[in-house]
């Protein structure tokens, strides 16, 4: 598969070419090869034995007839010992034996038929000239029979009988390789079949669920997350159908929260910027009322100030993603930073009803770190606690040294969050609870310059009862100052 824009600058998928047609080509293709090298192989071992077991077998019968022969010294007894060989030859239904003149005529045969003079013109002078005084030759005759002979030279030659000439035919042994040959291919055609119906099988079973895969992969690419792949195996293809259903199923949550971002972050620009075209509106219509106008340019101001944090928190949630986010990291007073944060909200409290109480130590070793964007952290901390907290409610604040740490405790008894929603509160875009203000990224934020830091941020609540956030920062040691 690869991708091709089409008109509409859309990427679609062009397929080149399918495994099964690449299979059938490279792998099956490689394995015929094989077989049918190997069957050659075998023919050609198989014929060479075969040739080699005919040839033995003459060469035996040879040299016992010539042993016979040689004993003889007269050439009455030597003539009628050929003769009779020759024509009382009990093996002539399969073999021919016949007797040479010293010019290499055939004198002399086992079946009374003389042979053809162009069959064997010069096997005599060939076996005269050869070190062991024999000439084997293979030739196929008009009629198409293919036969070997073997002719070998007397030591007790005459004019009359120089040589001894023996053949017989090879058909039966043409025949042989021919079943051989049958066997073989039937054989490597079973093979090929086995190899093909495995393979298909074998192949359907990563196809099939590769293409349900990329069917589903085009739905995601269109943004629908809903399809899911069924778990066809218990291997590695099975575990890709299921990484790809998780992967589906986080793109799907990611893309839910994505779209409750959008509508929170619109509800909540939406909320400040309605202010302050109302009261804008008011102005412009009483210019002249002090009090009105004073009033208005404090919600103004404040909606403003609101619309700037979160213009700010969006910034630095994009620079986060982008991994441009910096510290500017000083050795610092970590309780003047708390301070700072709790003395924004005190007021805040006030008219909301909430008991805000700040146990403040009298010192604390300082920190390394960037100090705005700590005093951030714990601005977003007390802010969420307030805001999730009711009339009535109390939030605490509190500062202690432990184990070489500074540790910030936060608690409220607000509304809390459930423990299903724990595990994911720090994920960006995530909102436990969609009936408060807010814009789902404030805690990611906050999470993301405590690690900066080398801290940690852990949050436990109970439904209901309320929520503790323990923020954990290192003392400054000039040692671990990098």
């Amino acid at each position: 598969m690869i991708y091709s824009p089409n008109r509409k600058g859309r990427k679609m998928f062009v397929r080149r070419h399918s495994i099964t047609r690449r299979w059938l080509v490279n792998s099956l293709g490689i394995v015929t090869a094989v077989l049918v090298v190997v069957e050659i192989l075998a023919l050609v071992l198989a014929q060479g034995y075969y040739t080699s077991a005919v040839k033995q077998y003459l060469s035996s019968k040879i040299d016992s007839i010539t042993s016979t022969l040689s004993r003889y010294q007269s050439p009455l007894g030597y003539r009628q010992e050929v003769r009779n060989i020759i024509e009382r030859f009990d093996e002539k239904e399969r073999y021919e034996l016949m007797a040479i003149n010293s010019s290499g005529k055939t004198t002399l045969t086992s079946s009374g038929f003389q042979p053809a003079d162009w069959m064997f013109s010069d096997d005599y002078e060939e076996a005269n000239k050869s070190p062991d005084k024999e000439c084997w030759r293979t030739i196929r005759l008009e009629s198409g029979e293919k036969v070997m002979s073997c002719t070998a030279v007397l030591t007790a030659a005459t004019n009359e009988y120089s040589a001894i000439r023996i053949l017989t035919s090879l058909d039966a042994v043409d025949s042989q390789i021919m079943r051989i040959a049958i066997i073989l291919s039937a054989v490597l055609l079973g093979i090929i079949l086995l190899i093909i119906l495995s393979g298909l099988y074998f192949i359907r079973s990563i196809v099939i669920p590769v293409r349900q895969m990329c069917d589903t992969a085009k739905k995601y690419a269109d943004g629908n997350f809903s399809q899911r792949i069924d778990s066809v195996s218990e291997d590695e293809i099975g575990e890709l159908a299921d990484s790809i259903n998780y992967m589906a199923t986080e793109l799907e949550n990611s893309d839910k929260m994505k779209n409750e971002f959008i509508s929170s972050v619109s509800h909540e620009l939406r909320t400040p910027l309605t202010a302050i075209k109302g009261w804008g509106e008011t102005v412009l219509e009483m210019p002249d009322d002090r009090e009105t106008v004073e009033k208005a340019m404090k919600v103004i101001t404040g909606e403003t100030e609101r619309l700037s944090n979160m213009v700010e928190e969006l910034l630095d949630f994009s620079r986060i993603q982008d991994g441009r986010l910096t510290l500017q990291k000083k050795v610092c007073d970590i309780l003047a930073e708390l301070g700072d944060a709790v003395l924004i909200y005190t007021e805040r409290a006030k008219d909301l009803g909430i008991d805000l109480r700040y146990y403040e130590p009298e010192m604390l070793p300082f920190v390394y770190g960037d100090r705005s964007r700590l005093r951030q952290v714990f601005i977003n901390i007390i802010d969420n606690a307030i805001k999730y907290s009711n009339p009535g409610g109390t939030v605490s604040i509190e500062a202690y040294e432990q184990k070489g740490e500074i540790v910030v405790l936060v608690s409220d008894t607000g509304v809390g969050i459930a423990q299903a929603d724990l595990p994911k509160i720090k994920n960006k875009f995530y909102k436990a609870n969609h009936t408060r203000r807010g814009s789902g990224i404030g805690l990611a934020v906050a999470n993301e310059i405590i690690e900066m830091h080398e801290g940690s941020l852990i949050i436990n609540s109970e439904l209901g009862k309320g929520t503790t956030v323990m923020i954990t920062l290192p003392i400054y040691n000039e040692q671990n100052v990098k």
